[in-house]
């Protein structure tokens, strides 16, 4: 909480203000639309707010207004008049509900620290809320609590995976998630093997952490944006992006990837999206993060077997496939600490799960006669995956032991048509490739949203403002739509009420701005706000979902931008997609994972970015993020397709990949 305007917003930011009336149009910033802020005169007569000229010269070096030619330096203070009628302009005291008093706004800081019984209270309820552990944060703990060789996806291509042992010809797509290759099982996400040339294999090694963060201010937010959910195909809870000079930023061990999987002690891998934004959001000055981290690739023996057999069953299981492609629904791990293979877990609806007879944390003895006591998930995938019709195991089982929930993904529901068959002719190579920017599929896929479009027709006085705040524009590194963050007290939208935090502006007045950057669309909405009557097209993105906790109290705390998942729900022509290119050597992966694809169960589902591994060629690019929808491969649309069909045709490309993404900001926690 901001200590001279009352109000939460980043410490870059500037700061916000109730006010009781409307500004004149002169002592309105053109850029951000309230009134002016410690106001810059530039050469060409025109006036903005300090900070919001600042970030635009660090982009642009033209005037907003007129586009002349601008720096920074060439701009000076406005006069002190202007200064002082911006001074005296009159606000209400942020804490309404305590203190109904309203002033001149260069009094409220004075009246906040020395008068205010809201703000008194405030910071009395804060002093109480702070915890003495805070001062040890000089000595944050990290407890290593398993370190986990990641296994890979095994789909159902091994035999061809097998024959084509070159690196040119395997996609080791990241970590075990639905479309990681490895070659026999439908493996969904713990894990990846990568096959190289001359039959050398490595692992993806990852491991689960206990993060300590101490913050001296509870309310503070972390600074991180997460995806995923057990709503979302991705599953888990996963860190798309650590915002600079952020808590976890200072703290360094947290980086984007990261599953989270714990928040003080309470299990986070199979909640909805919003309940894990609700955890992260809770205030406190400890918290306490088990996260999952990959470690990139190893090439690790393993270790000789030290456990004994005592108390343990063994137990013989045969599957029966229909055909040799056919996947079996088994997710494998490899432990660091014992030699030889385990079940992590078996895909709901797949083979394995429907014979019932495997466990988790089953260890794999043998396959079809084959010894893999000291084996490899990679050497199973090859048994089993050139296995035609009966796949008999051999697992030893202890009674009562099972593997950590912290390490499952939680939803299984988009991995069942994971597995990649390698058999040549897949109906893919043959789509036609569509030249078009904007790739059309179902408009919109996220359950639990709808989008509704509405027309807001409004009378006004031509001085009045729409008094409403804007974020987005494709000149925002996600290309996002034009949004509402905030609707002011003050002005004819307030008034009206229709329009609404979130909503995605489509027009005003007939001008489009669905295509426009963010100084264009601020230019629009002042020259039209001008008029007696503004016609404005909104999209208003509802939730079906009544049982999901409210975070509108909450965000209060934040810079407002809308939840990751309601992204999801927008329809395909607002879909921003830009091309991104990989390019690998002969021996080396792709280095990330996918999840999503068609099922018959499911219907068509989006395909997403889970893992990004460190050290890869997505990794080294920067530009792909966890999170990330991929429309397209090579210009050839994803929609349609199953996991099957879209990883040989990653497999395929040898040493350059084009991939086609709609990329959505992760909700900020």
């Amino acid at each position: 909480l901001c200590c001279e305007c009352g109000q939460f917003h980043l410490l870059l930011d500037n700061h916000l203000y109730n006010f009781q009336d409307e500004a004149d149009d002169e002592l309105i910033c053109h850029i951000c639309l309230q009134p002016l802020l410690q106001p810059m005169d530039t050469p060409c007569g025109h006036t903005y707010c300090f900070k919001c000229l600042e970030n635009f010269m660090q982009e642009y070096n033209f005037c907003p207004m007129d586009r002349k030619k601008l720096s920074f330096q060439q701009c000076h203070k406005s006069s002190l008049l202007v200064r002082n009628l911006l001074d005296k302009l009159i606000v209400f005291c942020p804490f309404k509900a305590e203190c109904q008093q309203t002033m001149q706004r260069c009094e409220l800081e004075a009246h906040l620290q020395n008068r205010c019984p809201g703000f008194k209270k405030y910071k009395s309820e804060l002093q109480r809320k702070k915890n003495p552990i805070s001062k040890g944060k000089e000595h944050p703990s990290t407890k290593v609590e398993t370190n986990i060789p990641k296994i890979p996806e095994i789909p159902s291509g091994g035999s061809s995976l097998v024959a084509e042992s070159s690196a040119a010809a395997v996609v080791s797509l990241g970590t075990a998630e639905s479309g990681l290759v490895n070659p026999a099982f439908e493996e969904t996400e713990e894990g990846e093997s990568l096959i190289q040339k001359g039959n050398y294999r490595t692992s993806l090694v990852a491991e689960t952490t206990t993060i300590e963060i101490h913050r001296e201010d509870p309310e503070e937010e972390l600074g991180m944006r997460i995806v995923g959910g057990k709503d979302t195909p991705l599953g888990n809870i996963v860190v798309q992006e650590v915002l600079r000079d952020s808590v976890i930023a200072a703290d360094g061990r947290i980086a984007p990837g990261d599953h989270i999987l714990e928040v003080n002690g309470v299990n986070i891998s199979s909640v909805t999206h919003c309940q894990a934004v609700s955890f992260l959001r809770h205030p406190g000055p400890v918290l306490h993060l088990m996260v999952l981290q990959e470690k990139g690739f190893s090439n690790k023996t393993a270790q000789q077997d030290s456990t004994s057999a005592t108390n343990r069953e063994v137990i013989h299981v045969t599957l029966i496939k229909r055909d040799r492609s056919e996947p079996l629904g088994i997710k494998l791990i490899r432990k660091t600490d014992e030699a030889g293979i385990f079940i992590l877990d078996l895909l709901e609806g797949g083979l394995a799960a429907k014979n019932g007879k495997l466990s988790r944390n089953d260890r794999v003895l043998s396959i079809n006669g084959q010894d893999l006591r000291q084996g490899t998930p990679e050497a199973a995938a090859q048994i089993i995956q050139t296995t035609e019709s009966r796949v008999n195991f051999v697992v030893l089982r202890q009674p009562g032991v099972q593997l950590s929930d912290l390490v499952e993904d939680g939803s299984t529901s988009n991995n069942s048509s994971s597995s990649s068959s390698s058999n040549g002719g897949s109906p893919v190579h043959h789509r036609r490739r569509l030249d078009q920017n904007h790739y059309r599929r179902k408009s919109t896929y996220q359950k639990g949203y709808v989008n509704h479009e509405k027309t807001v027709a409004i009378k006004k006085e031509p001085k009045e403002s729409l008094g409403i705040t804007i974020g987005g524009g494709r000149d925002n590194k996600n290309k996002l739509p034009i949004y509402v963050t905030s609707v002011q007290p003050i002005g004819c939208l307030f008034r009206d009420g229709r329009i609404k935090r979130g909503d995605v502006l489509l027009s005003i007045n007939g001008i489009d701005l669905t295509h426009l950057n963010y100084y264009e669309a601020v230019s629009a909405l002042k020259s039209n706000a001008a008029s007696h009557s503004v016609v404005l097209k909104a999209l208003e993105i509802l939730s079906l979902n009544s049982t999901e906790p409210s975070l509108d109290i909450k965000e209060q705390g934040f810079s407002w931008s809308p939840l990751w998942i309601t992204w999801l729900g927008l329809p395909s022509y607002l879909h921003f997609c830009q091309d991104i290119v990989l390019s690998k050597g002969n021996l080396e992966s792709w280095g990330f994972s996918i999840v999503g694809g068609f099922e018959e169960s499911k219907g068509n589902q989006p395909f997403f970015i889970k893992t990004i591994v460190p050290g890869t060629p997505a990794f080294r690019d920067r530009k792909l993020k966890c999170g990330d929808e991929i429309v397209a491969v090579n210009g050839v649309p994803a929609i349609g397709m199953s996991n099957s069909e879209l990883i040989p045709m990653l497999k395929e490309q040898k040493n350059k990949v084009t991939l086609t993404v709609v990329s959505w900001p992760g909700s900020l926690v």
